[in-house]
């Protein structure tokens, strides 16, 4: 399973972490690349643009290499119509996978992301169950979810969209992956919470195949 993680960094360990949820979840072997230059990850639509033929380059070497199935790592889903017509394998999107994952879990799902409207992928799967969206205060890349109050933020911008009636919460981010906030809010807000690296797993787990 080829992971492609859209936030550059040189550390093998931070490349590996969202290949290692799924391996630790799902048991699917996995290896993990992440596209050059881009060290802040997809945050706006010119790092989107720019991360697009990055990521069919990546999948293109990822499937040349022997992998069975590909995700993109990233809730907007980048590029992932262009990489599975460049590639004979199956691609799935973190974004429209918790998408398709949320629906199974409630009617009212809120999107919480760092973008201050939910990603047009995750809003074109939920349709009507659309509820709200909401951005964390402070928070408009990935790695600003690394600072100290990056968690605190996460937590009450997640209760604003509880508050308003979503039933369903989904993380419209993969880097919130990466800080492991999900038991934090089911534990605190009582309602399930759909992780996008975690939703890609599960449907990679079907097309994966043995």
């Amino acid at each position: 399973m080829g992971v492609i993680r859209v936030l550059t960094s040189e550390d093998p360990a931070a490349v590996a972490t969202h290949g290692k949820a799924i391996e630790e979840r799902y048991g699917l072997p996995t290896v993990s690349r992440c596209i050059p230059g881009q060290p802040h990850g997809i945050h706006d639509d010119d790092s989107e643009a720019r991360a697009e033929p990055k990521i069919v380059d990546l999948a293109r070497e990822l499937a040349d290499a022997g992998a069975r199935a590909l995700i993109i790592s990233c809730a907007a889903d980048p590029a992932l119509q262009k990489t599975r017509r460049a590639v004979g394998i199956p691609v799935i999107g973190a974004g429209s996978a918790a998408a398709a994952v949320a629906l199974g879990l409630g009617s009212r799902v809120g999107v919480l992301g760092i973008r201050d409207q939910a990603p047009p992928a995750v809003r074109a799967v939920l349709g009507d169950h659309f509820a709200a969206s909401a951005r964390p205060d402070g928070v408009h890349r990935t790695t600003d979810l690394l600072a100290p109050e990056g968690p605190e933020a996460v937590l009450e911008a997640a209760a604003g969209l509880v508050a308003s009636g979503a039933d369903t919460l989904l993380l419209a981010c993969t880097g919130l992956n990466t800080i492991g906030i999900r038991p934090l809010l089911e534990e605190r807000l009582g309602v399930p919470v759909v992780d996008p690296v975690l939703a890609a797993g599960l449907l990679a787990s079907y097309a994966y195949g043995e």
